[in-house]
């Protein structure tokens, strides 16, 4: 067993697979997290296509921090403090376009896209030396770009964005998901703790009692386990739900890829990108194609030819996507991935889901959903609309995410149960609750950032993985 350093706080995880409860709701804990977590972390501040245009802006906002990001140009996009020089007003709302001025409502101070004041209204009202000068600049924020998305941080001495997503960052190059664009985007308030929310997707563990659906075989629950799969089996997943009893050696080509298929429909009812409906035509385009004998090798081939013709679909249309066969090969095909300390990445041959959570409360989040795909030269996406966000358990939601959230407020409520002191964790398949949290306890009590960035990366990636040594 791996033996945690003990810290000087409360709550911190003494070991790695017993998470204190009062993590998730504690009003100081989650103060420290906001004075020395979200302070010095790379957040997912906007997706590129939000901004495609010079003058195009948008504004994140988390905990009591509010930031600008705008188009400079082509190439460059900046962000602000999103507070005007004089009296602090906040210049923009959501996101729209100004013609290369920022104008503050209040008292009509003007500043340009550079975030250089252009003009102090009446400014002879003023003492000459209060308005010239540098120091009327918009306050910039630091901001890096990967992966069709801009990264915001607060601290300057942060290491660089690309050094501490890795191997997230990696991972995704392969999938080419910087081409990827909005197909819909939706948003919730939901009543838990920032890290409840992400911990629900961390985990395919939940899939036997949570989404009943993405199984087949036997009615009765206990006919199944929760197993390590041979890569070349399950390349999208390292454990699997899979009945108990084992596997036939052969199955009717047609019948797998039948089986194959109607998972994939499934999927995109329940998630759309991250099986997409245009995949699903491509794979109903290759029904009648032979496939070797035994099962294994029909389920390496199955995965080969579909990545084929996933690809010839996507270049004959004039969309970028990656080499998936080297994808797999890579073991890059994982389904759900991390980046610490709040965004996911679920790619799928050619189309993604995405996720973002961000803290409201000690017992509140916002959690947002993307659905990602690629378009055609020539057809535009739908226009980027920033989400009204509703309750979790609205008809609009898709059904997978609609199960995620109904789990999550009765564990809100069931971690103030009188005598429920830890979580118990599996230190083979829940090992990222445990490694992130121990993370965010590096960051709590204020360890430098070359032990972070080690640690980081070993937290960024893939789900279903074992705790791990940190080195703190």
């Amino acid at each position: 067993m791996i033996v945690q350093n003990k810290l000087e706080f409360p709550h911190a995880i003494e070991r790695p697979d017993m998470i204190p409860a009062k993590r998730y709701y504690d009003p100081e804990f989650y103060a420290r997290e906001c004075e020395r977590l979200w302070p010095r972390v790379w957040q997912m501040a906007c997706r590129l296509e939000e901004i495609p245009k010079p003058g195009d802006y948008v504004v994140y906002d988390v905990l009591d921090q509010s930031v600008i990001l705008t188009r400079v140009d082509e190439k460059t996009v900046k962000a602000y403090h999103n507070a005007c020089r004089h009296r602090g007003v906040q210049l923009v709302k959501d996101r729209g376009h100004c013609d290369g001025l920022f104008t503050c409502p209040f008292h009509a101070w003007q500043y340009g896209l550079d975030g250089k004041c252009k003009t102090v209204y009446a400014a002879q009202l003023f003492q000459r030396d209060v308005v010239r000068g540098d120091d009327l600049r918009l306050r910039e924020c630091r901001v890096e770009l990967w992966g069709g998305c801009a990264f915001i941080n607060f601290d300057d001495n942060a290491p660089p964005l690309r050094q501490s997503i890795e191997p997230f960052a990696t991972m995704h190059d392969a999938w080419h998901v910087e081409s990827l664009r909005t197909e819909w985007w939706l948003a919730a308030r939901l009543p838990v703790n920032w890290k409840l929310a992400m911990e629900a997707f961390m985990e395919g563990y939940h899939v036997l009692a949570t989404h009943p659906q993405l199984l087949t075989g036997p009615s009765d629950p206990l006919a199944f386990t929760y197993a390590e799969m041979p890569r070349s089996i399950s390349p999208m997943t390292r454990y699997m739900t899979t009945p108990v009893q084992k596997m036939p050696d052969e199955i009717p080509a047609r019948d797998f890829i039948d089986l194959n298929i109607h998972f994939m429909k499934v999927l995109n009812e329940g998630m759309a990108g991250m099986t997409h409906r245009k995949d699903i035509a491509v794979a109903e385009a290759l029904r009648d194609e032979p496939l070797p004998r035994p099962l294994p090798e029909a389920m390496v081939a199955w995965r080969r030819k579909l990545n084929d013709a996933v690809i010839a679909a996507h270049k004959a249309k004039q969309m970028d996507i990656g080499e998936l066969n080297d994808v797999d090969a890579k073991g890059y095909a994982t389904s759900v991935n991390f980046c610490f300390p709040h965004y996911f990445l679920l790619p799928t041959y050619g189309s993604a889901s995405s996720y973002r959570i961000r803290p409201l409360g000690p017992e509140e989040c916002l959690f947002e959903l993307w659905s990602l795909t690629r378009f055609p030269e020539g057809e535009e996406p739908p226009p980027i609309k920033t989400p009204t966000p509703m309750e979790w358990n609205d008809p609009r939601w898709p059904p997978i995410p609609t199960q995620d959230f109904a789990n999550l407020p009765l564990q809100q409520r069931g971690l103030h149960t009188k005598g429920f002191d830890h979580m118990r964790l599996s230190n083979q398949v829940e090992g990222l609750i445990s490694n992130y949290q121990r993370l965010i306890d590096g960051y709590l009590a204020g360890r430098p950032y070359d032990e972070l960035l080690r640690a980081a990366h070993q937290v960024s990636g893939t789900i279903d993985v074992p705790i791990k040594d940190l080195g703190f």
